[in-house]
């Protein structure tokens, strides 16, 4: 099979058009042009994670921001709900959980920026898109430039003013940008008007962001002033229907940023007065990459481990320059004096979600679990640290053919290329289906025909061509660049595709070396050094303050001035040191924790029971649970619809679950060393279940 691209047809990169940008107290700038943004005059390919701090405890923060961070994530992305601040008019709540300062200066402590997603209106499957109810009950025109409501919005914009005021990226601060508004389609004038508020009031930074979706024309924006910036979500909890969704076209290369788009054919339609957004003004942004998904009633999907890192990987070849994830780590919502705050049908949203339960299935989850795609995100992390000057300013050339997410037969293929260095990107993966193997594949790259490869199973990878390596000219490689550590440079083998290496010398003679894939073994040429390691090994390396770490099938980051592990019990790492890996270890004593659940009558009557009738009255059953120590995880296993955990007198909703046919797992710690009550409603077939297993080849 040959694999072709289009010519190459570059297009002028457009400067100085968007009222973006700001230099620091040190005279940094950021700056932000048609195809990339710039740090201090350098192409930059920044990662972005969401993570709600008034969804976690404060006590929580500096330990998940550090394993955020471990996770190649460079800027926080978080809301201020106005909802959890102003439950009542006038009695702002900015203590405890609720601090937006003391997490500001969490962030900035960690080197981590931050993008301000201040609303006022804010979604995040809050109760009334963060509306406090005495707002949205107040018959203002909400999300308008009636003259009543943008008073309200100033008074909010005001309070969250004065928690920032100083942690700003011209005073050295880490807040780099704002969100303004969330998910409006037609409000360009409202938009503006929020911008120029916010800095009136003094919120003054490089990065204005708006969602660019929700219409298949491209939200209606006002032109320059903002950075459009979109989604990408392999199901859509929110739908109301229970079954299996077609097949996602975001494991195929399309290069068209907006979904609403996408589903109608084309994003070069214009509206009636024609309107369509100027995405060739802008760099392609990602902010809410699904690497996880929150269930609803209806619809409980999962996203694998391969699902996100296919996801991601067919995005940044298809030309994103920001790649930002929607949740990177789940949360637990709060509930407060007069309701609760999670979405519901009985608040307008079209599902219902779990009272506390905001987990997102995504990297890290809410009680700080890593799941398998957070290491395997993070080798496009470090990709885009290392590389990011080289990628961000290329151009996208499509395949020829062009192959969608219904072919199971050839090979789905991206360019990036200025026309001279490239990588081709190269998925087979496709959610709820099987590919089949491709063998003896030829990828042609601009100068570079790559010998031929199998492809085979579930695997997704991109080939370097025509790069430099530390001032050695690299013509092509069988093995994806990870990143660079001084002058060694870390490659990840692709199962089934020996690794190699063809270096061009200046007499035009070429050199072809293999690689064994391994730490021990060291690959040297012209003064560089490469060490490739097996995908499943290279998902476990990690930059921590300015190191390379790799765990021994384990996630370890940095916290005060030690390696730490996610994982409970004792670990071991290697450290990257004089040329070499150099093992430690670290004994940490450890008993894993059991649950005991014994069978019990109804003790009381449930806090919130209809999260346990959603669709309908339903059975319940009842369990005394008891956890017998304080750390680790336990697991609750079974077929239910909803559960919920209270405390020993059942006075406090301790934890809440739809069940998707995974163990529901529970810190051991949140018992509190006392027996606890478990509750589980009965399960229906009214609902949408993520099958275990998939093996099925794409339907024509």
């Amino acid at each position: 099979m040959e694999i072709r691209f289009a010519a190459y047809a570059p297009t002028p990169v457009l400067e100085g058009h968007l009222r973006l940008g700001g230099v620091n107290d040190r005279g940094e700038e950021i700056r932000v042009n048609s195809r990339y943004i710039l740090r201090g005059g350098r192409p930059v390919i920044p990662v972005m994670g969401e993570y709600h701090f008034s969804r976690d405890s404060r006590a929580n923060w500096r330990r998940e921001l550090a394993k955020i961070k471990a996770g190649g994530v460079n800027i926080i992305a978080t809301y201020t709900f106005w909802l959890y601040h102003e439950e009542e008019e006038g009695r702002l709540r900015l203590d405890g959980d609720l601090d937006v300062r003391a997490f500001l200066t969490e962030c900035a402590a960690q080197g981590l920026d931050v993008v301000l997603r201040i609303g006022p209106w804010a979604h995040g499957e809050c109760r009334n898109g963060g509306f406090p109810d005495w707002l949205q009950n107040s018959g203002l025109p909400l999300r308008t430039n009636d003259a009543r409501y943008m008073a309200k919005a100033r008074a909010w914009f005001e309070a969250v003013y004065e928690q920032v005021k100083g942690l700003l990226y011209k005073d050295g601060g880490p807040v780099i940008g704002l969100q303004i508004e969330n998910e409006l389609t037609d409000g360009a004038d409202h938009i503006l008007a929020l911008k120029e508020l916010a800095r009136e009031i003094g919120f003054d930074v490089p990065l204005y962001t708006a969602t660019g979706w929700n219409n298949q024309y491209g939200a209606r924006l006002p032109v320059d002033e903002v950075l459009p910036v979109f989604s990408a979500y392999a199901d859509h909890p929110w739908d109301d229907t229970t079954e299996e969704l077609p097949l996602s076209y975001l494991y195929s290369f399309v290069t068209i940023r907006n979904d609403s788009a996408v589903w109608a054919g084309t994003d070069e339609l214009y509206d009636t007065d024609g309107w369509r957004l100027p995405y060739e003004r802008y760099p392609f942004a990602i902010c809410e990459m699904g690497c996880g998904l929150q269930p609803t009633h209806k619809r409980r999907p999962i996203v694998s481990p391969m699902d996100a890192y296919a996801m991601s990987l067919v995005k940044l070849g298809c030309g994103n320059n920001l790649i930002g994830y929607y949740m990177y780590h789940g949360g637990t919502n709060k509930i407060g004096k007069h309701s609760t705050f999670q979405e519901s049908k009985a608040t307008g949203y079209p599902n219902d979600l779990p009272i506390l339960d905001y987990d997102f299935g995504t990297c890290l989850s809410q009680f700080g679990e890593a799941r398998a795609q957070y290491g395997l995100l993070n080798l496009l992390h470090l990709f885009a640290q290392d590389f990011g000057a080289v990628l961000a300013p290329m151009g996208h050339a499509p395949a020829v053919p062009f192959i969608p997410c219904t072919d199971s037969e050839h090979l789905r293929c991206g360019l990036r290329t200025d026309g001279e260095s490239s990588f081709v990107f190269v998925n087979h993966h496709q959610r709820h289906c099987r590919l089949n193997d491709v063998h003896s594949a030829v990828l042609h790259a601009p100068g570079v025909d790559f010998p031929p490869v199998d492809v085979c199973g579930d695997i997704c990878f991109f080939f370097p061509a025509h790069i430099e390596l530390g001032g050695v000219h690299l013509r092509w490689a069988t093995a994806q660049p990870i990143c660079r550590q001084g002058d060694t440079f870390f490659f990840a083998s692709v199962e089934g595709i020996p690794a190699r290496y063809a270096f061009a010398a200046p007499d035009g003679r070429e050199t072809i070396l293999s690689s064994a894939c391994t730490i021990e073994k060291v690959l040297t040429y012209g003064g560089i050094r490469i060490v490739t390691l097996p995908l499943a090994q290279a998902r476990y390396l990690r930059r921590l303050d300015g190191a390379l770490y790799l765990g021994d099938g384990c996630d370890v980051y940095a916290l005060d001035g030690a390696i730490h592990c996610i994982q409970p019990g004792s670990f071991a790492y290697w450290k990257y040191e004089d040329g070499a890996f150099k093992r430690y270890e670290v004994h940490r004593p450890f008993t894993p924790p059991t649950l005991t659940l014994t069978p019990a009558e109804e003790p009381f009557a449930p806090l919130y029971p209809e999260e346990l009738c959603y669709g309908g009255p339903r059975a319940r059953r009842w369990y005394r649970a008891q956890a017998d120590g304080d750390a680790g995880f336990v697991e609750i296993v079974g077929e239910y619809d909803v559960a919920q955990l209270y405390n020993a007198d059942g006075t406090r909703l301790l934890a809440d679950h739809f069940d998707t046919g995974r163990p529901w797992r529970l810190p051991a710690a949140l018992f509190g060393g006392e027996p606890c009550w478990l509750v589980q409603s009965e399960r229906r077939q009214d609902f949408y279940l993520e099958p275990a297993a998939v093996d099925r080849q794409c339907p024509e």
